[in-house]
């Protein structure tokens, strides 16, 4: 598997020279971002119940013809079960955030919901919304250092403009 340290001895090693600061600068950032990524996926996932509900009552008050459109809506079980689709997003990006890129997110999420939303005529702004709000509210697990929440936000961006 190829990472920035790999790269960079690789490329050195093929230069017939030691890694240069620069090099070893390089991998340090890379270290420090994985740490924050790290960092960021074990808040979220000591939160997720509370970032997915705020989430979703934040995605019914704009839109609440959501949680009474019909008899089987407008009971807990809908609050459940649209709790658990944005639940389902947060855990991807926490995946993500393990990783350090976008690959779950794209495979699991992106991809197939869409499909799946295009389908089934399910508009997906609902789920915009309440990452929208996940991002921009504040919604994001607490304690979290700068750099774990900018690379917490990043992967909300990324969802949010994949859905949107």
């Amino acid at each position: 598997m190829k990472s920035v340290v790999t790269t960079v001895i690789a490329s050195a090693d093929a230069a017939g020279r030691f890694p240069s600061t620069s090099d070893l600068e390089s991998v340090q950032g890379s270290i420090q971002r994985a740490s924050a990524r790290l960092e960021a996926a074990e808040k979220l996932a000591n939160n997720i119940d509370a970032v997915a509900n705020e989430a979703y009552n934040a995605c019914i008050k704009k839109y609440p013809y959501l949680n009474n459109a019909g008899e089987a809506n407008s009971t807990d079980t809908f609050k459940s079960k649209c709790a658990r689709d944005i639940k389902h997003y947060l855990r991807l990006i926490q995946y993500s955030l393990v990783v350090g890129g976008t690959g779950p997110l794209d495979e699991w999420g992106i991809a197939g919901q869409r499909e799946v939303y295009r389908a089934l005529g399910l508009p997906t702004a609902p789920y915009v919304e309440a990452l929208s709000f996940a991002r921009n509210r504040g919604c994001a697990p607490r304690d979290m250092s700068a750099q774990a929440l900018t690379e917490y936000n990043a992967l909300l961006d990324y969802a949010i403009n994949s859905l949107s």
